[in-house]
């Protein structure tokens, strides 16, 4: 179970590099956008850290289940990016498998720690 949660976090991680990695050059007119993505994505690495640390299985299970939706939400924010060619088809399809290994992590976790 910890392998897990570590694994998460490691994921995190990653995802959050590839945002810096790939988010350089944003239109000024965007800039918005890019700062909703970081947000979102640093409040979920805060997220996984929260429910790492928490005994209570029901304060862990809705931290997770908030992660999962945060994920969601940061897919959209991927995908307005995308629809608004400031990200190619590749760098899309990249921050979606990275967004799907994620989800489906955070689902065994949940499964595991329930």
């Amino acid at each position: 179970m910890k392998s897990e949660k570590f694994k998460i976090i490691k994921l995190v991680k990653e995802f959050i590099m590839r945002v810096e990695e790939n988010l350089v050059n944003f239109p000024k007119k965007d800039l918005e956008l890019k700062r909703e993505i970081k947000e979102i994505t640093y409040g979920i690495l805060l997220k996984v850290y929260s429910a790492n640390i928490t005994s209570d299985k029901t304060k862990r299970k809705a931290l997770q289940e908030q992660i999962i939706a945060e994920i969601k939400y940061l897919d959209f924010l991927i995908n307005l990016c995308y629809e608004k060619k400031i990200i190619n088809a590749k760098k899309y399809l990249r921050f979606g498998e990275k967004l799907d290994e994620l989800v489906r992590n955070i689902m065994g976790w949940m499964k595991a720690t329930s």
